[in-house]
């Protein structure tokens, strides 16, 4: 670990201590996640230390489906083409595009399936990452820009590909019996620790059983989800991330939650630990992101495995000139013990009449 690396956890730790004693003395783990990720200059995506790459020699934490294969991009541009035919809109709004990989993949198959792009926006919170993507972006010109806030009335594709794990969730801890909220306080040492308060927050489903239990409940999500509905007139929105539905995220066995860090392509369940240095996330409750959004007038069209996803929208026919070793490389997306069951894709529409290609078979909608 590099002398800057420590000294920017440094900073970001006496921050989050001032903010600490500005709350007096806890903080929700939310508000914990949001300082440790997202304080300005300071926290994991807006500290400028390389986090998307495929060997930890780089200095990355993680890799994501884009950097695997640019016909992971060229698949979900079938699916972008398609809904933008189907609502007979031009743009595509990008939520978090980390390297920029994916926009690059969807903006050079487009034209090839003659599908006019007018504008493909991307909304980015780390001016680090935005400064990245515009140069691997530069050569699109203005067909790509970046916007600082969303439009008041958005008509298009919606795309967010790994952007609903890392919004901040709540902690709950049923310890003998009770519910807490679990927060973060500074131990007698200075360093960050756990600390829990009863709480009247409630997982969304009733869990079986009395054994201690601790999971995640995800209002940002669902708050991320409501908005979106309130700004898209005309399109679809297409999230695809790490989670279950609710049955499987809320299952009595599944008592240590799904909070996870990744440093160094490794992965941890500290989050309290190398503030600012390593990613945290959470598996997304699809159910819960599901009826948020029905809930706010958009329609669900479809739900399904990353594999059969990506399947459906025809990889294995793009397979079939690829090398051996880039075989296996894309091979990783659609495994079922790697990225094709963990990671699913929740189709959302407004406004408009489809059967999105993705989800033609292995359809799961009826699990949510």
């Amino acid at each position: 670990m590099s002398n800057l690396a420590l000294s920017v956890s440094d900073a970001l730790h006496q921050h989050i201590k001032e903010a600490l004693t500005a709350a007096g003395g806890w903080l929700p783990f939310d508000q914990f996640m949001h300082l440790a990720l997202y304080t300005p200059g300071l926290g994991y995506y807006t500290n400028g230390a390389q986090k998307f790459g495929s060997l930890p020699q780089s200095g990355s934490d993680f890799v994501t489906a884009p950097q695997l294969s640019p016909l992971f991009g060229q698949c979900v541009g079938e699916q972008v083409a398609q809904a933008l035919l189907a609502s007979g809109t031009r743009c595509v709004y990008e939520f978090g595009a980390g390297t920029g990989a994916l926009a690059l993949q969807i903006c050079e198959l487009l034209p090839r399936l003659s599908i006019g792009l007018e504008r493909y926006f991307i909304i980015e919170v780390s001016s680090e990452l935005r400064a990245r993507q515009q140069a691997a972006l530069a050569a699109l010109g203005d067909t790509v820009q970046w916007l600082d806030a969303l439009p008041e009335q958005m008509q298009g594709v919606i795309v967010g590909n790994e952007v609903l794990d890392a919004m901040p969730v709540k902690l709950l801890a049923r310890l003998q019996g009770q519910w807490h909220e679990r927060g973060v306080v500074l131990g007698e040492d200075g360093s960050l620790a756990w600390h829990d308060r009863a709480s009247e927050l409630r997982p969304p489903i009733e869990i079986a059983g009395s054994h201690d239990y601790l999971t995640e409940i995800h209002p940002q999500a669902e708050g991320f989800v409501r908005t979106l509905a309130a700004h898209l007139s005309r399109g679809a929105a297409l999230l695809i991330d790490y989670g279950f539905p609710e049955a499987e995220y809320y299952h009595p066995q599944r008592h240590m939650g799904t909070v996870m860090c990744h440093y160094q392509h490794q992965a941890d369940p500290h989050p309290l630990d190398k503030v600012g240095l390593k990613d945290i996330t959470a598996h997304v409750n699809f159910t819960g992101v599901a009826l948020a959004a029905q809930d706010a007038g958009l329609d669900v069209a479809g739900y399904a495995t990353q594999g059969r996803f990506l399947m459906n929208c025809g990889l294995l026919q793009k397979m079939e000139s690829l090398a051996p070793l880039q075989r296996a490389l894309v091979a990783k997306l659609v495994n079922e013990h790697e990225m094709g069951e963990l990671f699913k894709v929740l189709a959302l529409g407004k406004g408009m009449d489809w059967e999105p290609i993705g989800f033609s078979q292995g359809d799961r909608s009826h699990t949510l």
